[in-house]
């Protein structure tokens, strides 16, 4: 429905998860108004980013890290609630605290060139005008399923990380588990408590990671994923290259034999799944924890893409496009990287609107 015919601003913000509302903060704080200078837009039925669609046996005590956002503590949380309900409150508060007057839900279709150097914001509620954008579209939207031979044949069923609903699904079950990173040995570890077999397959040996992980080891750790963007490749996880934490749960469950992770199979059959050595595994699931892709199609008319397949950004800014900022992307993608990433894009943002003439 188009509420309105073309609508000028000075900042569209689409997104309102961590990085999103992160921008908005500060684009309040450097004296733009919501609804006047700029507009925060968001597809989600309601407040809490991609934490309001996740699993409710992820509880808020098992969220690793999640970093308060600008100007509001998260304090008193109770770790036995699920996240969803936790983070998904707390957003809700944040929210009305500062007035960011988020509208949803929103679709964005598209985003191309207009006319005086603006760029046209093309959505379920109108199009804008905007002299810049910040984009803080995340990943959860964009599920990341391999495909193998024979994956249509399988009689059982096939589910991704975005549609996992907790283990009691799977009592007395055999399943599959496929991916080595945090929510797929998350997700093996509560399955393998009511499931009748377990399997954990992985393209490569999973790295766990003892002892402390300080500032400089997270550093690191987010230099090595930003030199892929900076070069225009699809961004990795930070995760990627951090390792999986080993803490007890982990340890409890290699000692029982449950994280005894076997290599990629070749193909799926009717009834499970095999591999070149004539190994096979009959099973009821696979469980697809296979990651995300970052969920920028809307912005393909811009031609930001380099021939790498990613898009490459110098600091929050796409070089192909300096009015277009990516918050949440790459080496943002945590939750203090989203922060920062936030104040950083504002920061360019206002520059770039002092410098060009309305």
């Amino acid at each position: 429905m188009n509420n309105f015919g073309t609508r000028e601003l000075d900042v569209v913000v689409i997104g309102a998860g961590q990085a999103g509302l992160s921008a908005a903060y500060h684009l309040r704080r450097a004296g733009l108004r919501p609804d006047q200078d700029f507009v925060v837009l968001d597809h989600a039925p309601r407040p809490g980013g991609a934490w309001q669609f996740r699993w409710p046996s992820l509880t808020y005590g098992k969220v690793h890290g999640m970093h308060s956002l600008p100007g509001m503590e998260l304090t008193g949380a109770d770790g036995s609630r699920p996240s969803s309900e936790v983070i998904g409150a707390y957003f809700d508060a944040y929210e009305s605290r500062f007035g960011l007057r988020v509208h949803r839900p929103v679709e964005v279709s598209a985003v191309r060139d207009g006319e005086a150097g603006r760029l046209l914001v093309e959505t379920s509620e109108g199009t804008y005008a905007t002299r810049a954008l910040i984009n803080a579209t995340g990943t959860w939207d964009r599920p990341f399923w391999p495909r193998y031979p024979g994956q249509e044949t399988f009689r059982g069923r096939q589910l991704h990380t975005a549609s996992y609903p907790g283990p009691e699904e799977f009592a007395g079950l055999r399943v599959v588990v496929v991916g080595g990173g945090a929510s797929g040995t998350q997700h093996l570890m509560e399955i393998a408590e009511v499931a009748a077999e377990t399997y954990w397959v992985t393209r490569r040996p999973p790295v766990f990671r003892d002892g402390p992980f300080g500032e400089e080891e997270g550093r690191a750790a987010v230099a090595l994923v930003e030199e892929r963007v900076r070069r225009g490749l699809p961004p990795q996880s930070v995760v990627s290259v951090t390792g999986l934490p080993l803490n007890d749960a982990v340890r409890r469950a290699r000692e029982q034999g449950v994280l005894d992770r076997l290599p990629m199979f070749e193909r799926i059959t009717p009834d499970g799944v095999a591999w070149p050595d004539g190994r096979t595994v009959d099973a009821d699931v696979i469980l697809w924890a296979t990651g995300f892709r970052a969920a920028v199609d809307h912005l393909a008319p811009l031609k930001l893409r380099e021939p790498g397949g990613g898009i490459r950004v110098e600091d929050t800014r796409a070089v192909r496009d300096p009015r277009v900022h990516l918050v949440g992307y790459g080496p943002s993608a945590s939750t203090v990287g989203a922060n920062r990433a936030g104040r950083q894009a504002v920061r360019s943002v206002t520059r770039l609107l002092d410098s060009v003439p309305v």
